[in-house]
């Protein structure tokens, strides 16, 4: 867990990876909270905090979560996802042409419902980056 400023300072060395930061008091900013096309991550100390992020340098998704008075920040290895386990979603940020890809991450388990046969189930589904609107 970490604390807001030590979170902010996590954020901006986060350099080489793409991504989006949601902050508690405002919607999503386009030109100050979302980094693409090799855009600078940098971030600035708010009278809000941040509540999500989520940014991808395509081999390691990260996912930042407010979590009552501290923040938890996931790393998930998506080097070895396949393309058909990657989807894409219409972006919720406006006037942006980007889609949200999203890396579905499966793991083989026993199944009792099927006999104990092995079986893929969804464990995780992690940020994968921005993808061109005309490339979706």
């Amino acid at each position: 867990m970490k604390t807001k400023q030590e979170i902010i300072e996590y954020i901006n060395s986060l350099q080489g990876y793409e991504g989006y930061v949601q902050f508690s008091h405002r919607p999503i900013d386009k030109q100050r909270d979302v980094f693409y096309n090799a855009k600078r991550v940098h971030v600035e100390d708010e009278k809000g905090f941040v509540y999500e992020a989520h940014f991808c340098n395509g081999k390691k998704s990260q996912t930042i979560k407010q979590v009552n008075d501290g923040w938890f920040i996931a790393v998930t290895d998506i080097s070895n996802i396949l393309k058909e386990d990657k989807k894409t979603y219409i972006s919720p940020i406006k006037d942006f042409n980007y889609g949200v890809e999203m890396a579905q991450i499966w793991e083989e388990v026993e199944d009792e419902l099927c006999a104990g046969m092995k079986v893929k189930k969804l464990k995780k589904v992690a940020f994968a980056g921005f993808v061109k609107g005309d490339e979706k």
